[in-house]
């Protein structure tokens, strides 16, 4: 059974900073992907990041410059270091996993879910 936690969202002023952790049990990584979407009341899973088994990485434009994606010494892990955040980029924050190879944002391509992060930014 595959299983994602995530941890370290939280609440920051403008401009701010915060990473967030994923890590994954019950799935290999030599195979999938792993990303990080969120979503606000009222609005539609938005995709944030990507990374695939072989390391290729897909960051939204939203975001782009301003977050990023990494992978633990454990390769079932998985970092977003998120950095000038805006009152915009608050959300719930989900890590994703994909049994096999999958370069892309779209959340319905995504089978397993964790159960989410908050990230409040203020002004």
């Amino acid at each position: 059974q595959v299983q994602l936690v995530e941890s370290g969202g939280g609440s920051v002023q403008a401009g701010g900073s915060l990473r967030l952790s994923c890590v994954v049990s019950g799935w290999t990584a030599t195979r999938g992907s792993l990303a990080w979407f969120r979503q606000s009341p009222g609005k539609e899973r938005e995709g944030v990041a990507v990374l695939t088994y072989d390391d290729r990485m897909l960051v939204a434009d939203s975001v782009k410059g301003r977050f990023t994606l990494s992978r633990g010494n454990i390769r079932n892990s998985l970092y977003l270091q998120m950095n000038s955040l805006k009152p915009e980029d608050t959300a719930m924050y989900y890590c994703a996993a994909t049994r096999g190879f999958y370069y892309g944002l779209v959340a319905r391509a995504y089978g397993h879910w964790g159960q989410g992060t908050q990230v409040t930014v203020s002004y």
